[in-house]
């Protein structure tokens, strides 16, 4: 469901489009018959039902164009007719109509829930926190807009409803009257429109995601409650690294629920886990910290794998407990 506002858009103009040829064929059949004398046919809804029956080619012949230029007529309504029913009707409105009635198996509504969580948008990121949710017990609903991946979650448990992340009639079903809050992770210019259509259904606190931390503004004027920018936290950690590890507290933490935080760990010239691939260094075994992104070459990537190798410039995005995270933050920097 990706561009959904487009298509809609593409839509409704193939349609009007639709409309007006048909129109004009109706008007110009009208004058046609009066130019073969044909008067008794020579009225709109004989129009109507001559043009429809030409342009679906199902051509019942009672009323029939007797001179050339009504012949020629015919011909170029008849071939117009292939582009507009097939290519327009069929491809636009019908197809897309059955393929939604095809897979309404999806639910695209969540039970009678609430002070739940709405998350829109899956990721990495996102699946590790549902991971801490449900250790929690705290409920949530996450939406997503392809309906293979809507699919896929279900099937592995994951509490999950398709829609459209910046449609009210999306967010009303995923219960936003009842929700604790709404977390916005799609690209800035979808978790916009997100939080503009959240805002004005409800006060509820609503957290974005910010790829361009430049765009930060813009989501606090859209009626963000706040707006998590890893590119600024980045540049941040870098900052102050010489002098984190003097440091015994935890610093930098984002919290997204009572007592669950996010924060990214720089990679310390001490630390045991350079060298080590995520899988071998065991963090989550050793911290109870999921890992659910690290900055490599300049980049964020929630795309990681148990092979990835941790070096010295790697920084860690991770979810946890502050004591997790505490926990973490000794293995990143060696802190005895």
């Amino acid at each position: 469901m990706k561009n959904i506002h487009l298509l809609n858009k593409t839509i409704i103009k193939s349609i009007v489009f639709a409309l007006v040829v048909v129109l004009t064929y109706i008007l110009i059949f009208i004058q046609l018959m009066r130019y073969e004398q044909q008067y008794e046919f020579a009225d709109f809804f004989n129009g109507l039902y001559w043009v429809v029956s030409t342009v679906t080619t199902v051509g019942y012949g009672d009323i029939v164009m007797v001179s050339t230029i009504g012949k020629i007529f015919s011909v170029f309504v008849q071939l117009s007719g292939i582009p507009i029913v097939f290519g327009i009707l069929f491809t636009i409105v019908i197809i897309p109509w059955l393929e939604k009635n095809i897979h309404s198996g999806v639910p695209t509504k969540t039970g009678d829930m609430k002070d739940h969580i709405i998350i829109c948008g899956y990721n990495r990121l996102v699946e590790t926190l549902i991971r801490e949710l449900n250790e929690d017990d705290i409920p949530y609903v996450l939406i997503e807009e392809e309906q293979d991946i809507t699919t896929d979650l279900l099937k592995r448990g994951i509490n999950t409803i398709y829609g459209t992340f910046s449609e009210e009639e999306t967010l009303k079903n995923a219960n936003i009257g009842t929700a604790r809050f709404v977390i916005a992770n799609s690209s800035d210019a979808r978790n916009a429109n997100i939080v503009l259509t959240a805002r004005n259904l409800s006060d509820l606190n609503i957290i974005a995601i910010v790829e361009d931390s430049s765009n930060k503004k813009y989501l606090k004027y859209a009626g963000a409650t706040s707006v998590i920018s890893p590119k600024e936290l980045y540049g941040r950690f870098l900052g102050r690294k010489a002098a984190d590890p003097f440091l015994k507290r935890l610093t930098g933490a984002t919290e997204f629920f009572d007592g669950v935080s996010i924060v990214e760990f720089p990679i310390y010239p001490k630390s045991p886990l350079i060298g080590k691939s995520i899988s071998n260094a065991a963090i989550r075994e050793k911290t109870g910290v999921n890992v659910v992104g690290m900055w490599k070459g300049g980049s964020l990537s929630f795309n990681i794998s148990p092979g990835d190798v941790i070096r010295d410039n790697s920084v860690l995005l991770a979810v946890g407990s502050t004591d997790q995270l505490s926990e973490l933050r000794k293995l990143t920097q060696r802190l005895e």
